[in-house]
């Protein structure tokens, strides 16, 4: 079911610094950029090895994304696992009655993603993503 970690987001209030950092401290380098008003942020692709980290700024005050930044400050958001098959693992978690964010499969940023809750998990938001041909 699991194939890798495909990326770790990291929620941040300032995309443009938190690059800055990343790449000056770190000599990593943006794969791609995106803004997503349907998911309510703006994110950047920093490639690491085989996974990818993933900074994610909210665009809105009042998203998800805007409200867990401002209960918890800048930091790990998620982690997201690659899977071979989303609705097969979203037909298993639910035979195990797992608590989910969502129900269904929604469109990602780098595929077809779910997300399990936090609680289901012990405190850690988990994204279980079918990946792109190209990600």
């Amino acid at each position: 079911m699991i194939q890798r970690i495909h990326h770790i987001a990291i929620v941040v209030a300032d995309l443009d610094a938190a690059i800055a950092t990343y790449q000056g401290q770190l000599g990593l380098r943006v794969s791609k950029r995106l803004h997503m008003p349907e998911q309510e942020v703006e994110m950047a692709f920093l490639p690491a090895g085989e996974s990818l980290i993933e900074l994610i700024q909210p665009i809105t005050d009042d998203s998800g994304v805007a409200r867990y930044l401002r209960k918890r400050g800048e930091g790990l958001h998620h982690i997201c696992l690659a899977v071979d098959d989303i609705d097969a693992s979203l037909e298993a978690l639910a035979a195990n009655a797992v608590r989910l964010i969502n129900d269904q499969p929604i469109q990602a940023a780098e595929g077809r993603g779910l997300f399990i809750h936090p609680q289901a998990a012990h405190g850690v938001l988990i994204e279980l993503l079918e990946p792109d041909e190209e990600t």
